[in-house]
């Protein structure tokens, strides 16, 4: 298995599950069984320090950066009336991730993790800062959001290699599937709290509440990555080293079926799936007739859903089931675009964005677990740094709905990408289906 080579059966106590999970590694395959008590393994985790720590620090930015993409798309819709300029907004986020992603995977091998994410958490803190004064002294233009997107879509950038590739290596290999699930039940929590809190200060305090809001977040954020103990040795680090770094994850990911697979599935649900989210603001007042708190809490739905997926998941999912659960969950997901662009009520169309979450839920937890599992330990920087360019090209899927929203309009624009992520996944099926047996 790449990223775990031959190594003795882990048991532990409790009824035990085997699974040979085959990785392959630069072409070539091995096998490996992870044998873990699911219940006893959660429970692990949950006494770790360091993964409640870490875990901790993504449940905040997590819901922050939630409450800041519903506070920045109604702020900017009410500003401009464009669906085309809150897309736009939401492809600075991600636009990093494309443009950086690979380079930023490979360079976060050759420094001391815990001290990249101290500061990134404190880059976060001052970004937000700034937007505050900026709310509270009525000086806030959207220009000034779309610099803070593309500041947060380079942070957002270092999410993999850093706190995530951190949360492997306390957890070890055998937990890392459960450590996903949690990691993944806290962002999918924060997509509750996060729009919820956020339409209830827009329509009480104004964007100015919300970033206050994001102020705190960041803070406490800062002072629990201080907290953290774990640390990894840091390579010296040049120029050369790190392009040949990146060069080497991207040759790796093309040779590993399982790996480019998983990359394929990443960039359809990023490109045709994610970037109907942007469009829940537009949808929620044009369609629905609802105001800042009533989207706040519609657009909460999708989170709930992710939740509650989330927790299944953490409870059910066997190894030989995941890259099912990965394709499936990318699957209902697009299915279930043009039924929410049809809803003829807020009640339907939040039912609808609970099974989203669902679908969203399966997605995630696997393609973290199914990506790091696979890449050798060496290289698993490099191979998230990769991942995140393949979220960071669904960036262009942002673009392609906003035009669409201009075109046609948002609701068969949101059907129109829909239906094209089904062709998209029929088309790359030779691909993606060497994922699982």
């Amino acid at each position: 298995m790449a990223g775990l080579q031959s190594k003795p059966r882990v048991r532990h106590a409790a009824a035990t599950l085997d699974s040979g999970f085959p990785f392959s590694q630069f072409g070539g395959k091995s096998t490996v069984t992870l044998t873990v008590s699911g219940a006893k393994s959660r429970r692990w985790l949950l006494g770790e320090p360091d993964f409640r720590r870490l875990w901790l620090i993504g449940l905040v930015v997590f819901s922050v950066r939630w409450l800041e993409m519903l506070a920045v798309a109604v702020f900017a819709y009410q500003r401009t009336g464009s669906p085309l300029v809150v897309a736009l907004l939401t492809v600075l986020r991600m636009l990093p991730m494309a443009l950086f992603g690979a380079l930023i995977g490979a360079a976060a091998e050759r420094i001391e993790r815990r001290t990249a994410l101290v500061l990134v958490m404190a880059l976060m803190l001052l970004c937000s800062l700034v937007l505050t004064l900026l709310a509270w002294s009525h000086a806030l233009e959207v220009w000034h959001l779309a610099l803070a997107s593309f500041i947060s879509g380079l942070t957002w950038t270092t999410d993999n290699p850093v706190r995530r590739t951190m949360i492997g290596e306390v957890v070890g290999p055998e937990r890392m599937s459960a450590a996903m699930s949690i990691d993944v039940g806290a962002n999918n929590a924060s997509r509750m709290l996060g729009p919820t809190v956020g339409g209830i200060l827009l329509a009480t305090l104004g964007i100015g509440g919300a970033f206050t809001v994001s102020v705190t977040g960041y803070l406490v954020a800062v002072i629990v990555a201080l907290r953290v103990r774990h640390r990894n040795t840091a390579m010296s680090s040049t120029p050369a080293g790190v392009l040949e770094r990146m060069i080497e994850g991207l040759v790796l990911v093309r040779r590993d079926p399982r790996l480019s697979g998983t990359m394929i599935i990443t960039v359809i649900y990023n490109t045709f799936g994610w970037p109907f989210t942007s469009m829940i603001p537009v949808i929620g007042q044009d369609n629905l007739g609802l105001g800042p708190a009533g989207i706040g809490l519609l657009a909460s739905m999708d989170g709930i859903g992710a939740f509650c997926g989330a927790i299944t998941i953490a409870l059910c999912a066997k190894p030989p089931h995941f890259a099912r659960i990965f394709v499936g969950g990318v699957t209902i997901y697009l299915l279930m675009l043009p039924v929410f662009a049809q809803a003829p009520g807020p009640v339907f169309a939040g039912a609808v964005l609970l099974l989203t979450g669902l679908a969203n839920s399966a997605f995630s937890i696997m393609q973290a677990t199914l990506v790091y599992l696979a890449a050798p330990p060496e290289m698993r920087g490099r191979v998230f740094g990769v991942l995140s360019v393949c979220i960071g090209v669904g960036m262009i899927g942002f673009l392609h709905l906003g035009w669409l929203a201009g075109v046609l309009g948002t609701t068969w624009a949101i059907m129109t990408i829909g239906a094209e992520g089904l062709v998209a996944l029929l088309l790359t099926r030779r691909w993606w289906r060497a994922i699982g047996p």
